[in-house]
């Protein structure tokens, strides 16, 4: 029998890989399906190379997107290498590779040609796909590891980012290639960023109110899952059966949610908890590993 770290480790990844190949199907039918036949220019690494191919292919001199795309990935996986981790940067560079042979096997078909539903389906499906790596802790290549590395600097959302960087090399798209479909370029990377916040919600913060009559036992499950600091008030008192409360203020992620529902339904599955959503960090706030 396989000690459990060894199974873990396998069905992490089995997990990773079977992601990595939804993504690529995602991606490249978001790419094959409707920017190339919409001409809509997908912002990032992916965009600079449709303008690349634009060029060369103007120039005569025809070269497989998906090389250029993969070519132009390179100095992102040092990036990764660099600033995030190895193990980040091996499935990176996997994400890439299976994404590139998945742009170049899978045909263009011209299902319509009219750039704002081009614009909107390939958005959404582009940022589905995206939302739902960096869900499992994995880079899809691109301008991935530059968007995260900069989100743990600034603290931006994921989304927000991705609009900005992308934006501008679709107005150099546009610059060189007419404004009309820049426009449309930038209202799908607008599309893909949000519905990728809706999918990526590792960074989102919600505030965690906790009512508990037995402090003893929730704080220390707390502390020693969540590693979150929290306010703790004593001797509250309840307004209805004047019993004395603890109430326990803390702020985390959506993501570590589910982690917390966990814990409370197994130290205290009697406490009150509220939770808060949209709120503003002002001072310093951890952010989670990547992977």
């Amino acid at each position: 029998m396989l000690p459990v770290k060894k199974i873990d480790v396998w069905q992490e990844l089995v997990t990773k890989l079977t992601v990595i190949l939804i993504y690529a199907c995602l991606y490249s039918l978001a790419l094959n399906l409707f920017w190339q036949p919409g001409n809509i220019y997908a912002g990032g690494l992916t965009g600079i190379a449709q303008i690349l191919a634009t060029v060369l292919d103007k120039s005569a001199l025809e070269v497989p997107l998906s090389v250029i795309y993969y070519l132009l990935n390179i100095p992102m996986f040092l990036l990764a290498w660099f600033k995030i981790n190895r193990k980040f940067v091996l499935y990176t560079v996997i994400c890439v590779t299976i994404a590139s042979v998945a742009i170049h096997i899978i045909p263009s078909v011209t299902l319509t040609t009219d750039p704002i539903i081009c614009a909107i389906f390939g958005g959404a499906i582009n940022g589905f796909s995206l939302g739902l790596a960096l869900k499992y802790g994995l880079s899809t290549g691109g301008m991935d590891a530059l968007i995260l590395t900069i989100r743990q600097s600034t603290g931006r959302s994921i989304g927000v980012i991705s609009i900005i960087l992308n934006g501008l090399i679709v107005l150099i798209a546009g610059y060189l290639f007419g404004w009309p479909y820049a426009f449309y370029s930038v209202l799908s990377i607008f599309v893909s960023g949000k519905v990728t916040d809706l999918v990526y919600v590792k960074h989102k913060k919600v505030q965690v109110t906790i009512i508990t009559q037995n402090p003893n036992k929730v704080i220390p499950a707390l502390q020693e899952k969540l590693s979150r600091g929290m306010t703790i008030i004593p001797y509250a008192l309840g307004a209805y059966n004047q019993e004395t409360q603890t109430v326990l203020l803390l702020v985390i992620t959506t993501y570590e949610m589910e982690m917390l529902d966990q814990i409370m339904k197994t130290v205290d599955p009697k406490a009150f908890v509220s939770v808060a959503q949209d709120i503003r960090i002002l001072s310093q706030f951890e952010e989670l590993d990547i992977v």
